[in-house]
């Protein structure tokens, strides 16, 4: 990662239309929806969701595919509107003084937002944190139904993947591993995506 890579910035697999985020899941959730394409009737919608469009931020999540009810990783292929429109209803997790007007304004927006961010050190092939960061997205009420039966486009079981590469880097064969990564790039998000989830003197 070059060294000018800027503090805040989303970076993912993408095309024209879609934009590929990871989660982790038991194997009886996971399986189901690799192999239907939608999540089964044991995901809740009432239940926050966690989307991550980078791999090895989901990777040092789960453990490389190893942690307790993480033991499979899906990519999970959505439409670039509704990831759009995840962001735009959004609001930070955590409270920016001189960002939000005050922490009662900062708690109404969390209240009402059916989507809210958090920027994660990103990590490197060893799962070590790196300077910039990482967006998390978590989905929650509307957010989240929409995420599972609109926005939704593919889901695959990306597991011996992540089993892959996690024994490459094992045996220190870093360039291997990288070479197995998913092409994640600048995501095109400016600031009317952006603007309100970016804290100042980003």
């Amino acid at each position: 990662m070059h060294a000018d890579e800027p503090k805040y910035r989303i970076r993912a697999l993408y095309t024209d239309d879609t934009v590929t985020v990871y989660q982790a899941y038991p194997p009886g959730i996971g399986g189901p929806a690799a192999r239907t394409g939608r999540f089964p009737a044991a995901w809740k919608r009432d239940r926050m969701t966690w989307i991550k469009p980078s791999f090895l931020w989901m990777m040092y999540r789960c453990g490389w595919a190893t942690k307790p009810d993480q033991e499979t990783v899906l990519a999970v292929e959505i439409t670039r509107e509704g990831f759009a429109w995840a962001l735009r209803h959004a609001c930070l997790s955590h409270y920016v003084a001189g960002f939000h007007p005050d922490q009662d304004a900062w708690k109404r927006q969390l209240r009402q937002s059916p989507a809210r961010v958090q920027w994660d050190p990103e990590r490197d092939l060893r799962l070590a944190p790196l300077p910039h960061r990482s967006l998390q997205l978590g989905l929650a009420g509307e957010a989240s139904a929409r995420y599972a039966d609109e926005w939704t486009v593919s889901i695959r079981d990306v597991t011996p993947l992540a089993r892959e590469a996690h024994a490459l880097v094992r045996e220190g064969d870093l360039g291997a591993a990288a070479r197995l990564l998913p092409e994640e790039r600048p995501y095109p998000a400016g600031t009317d995506l952006l603007g309100h989830l970016v804290p100042p003197g980003a």
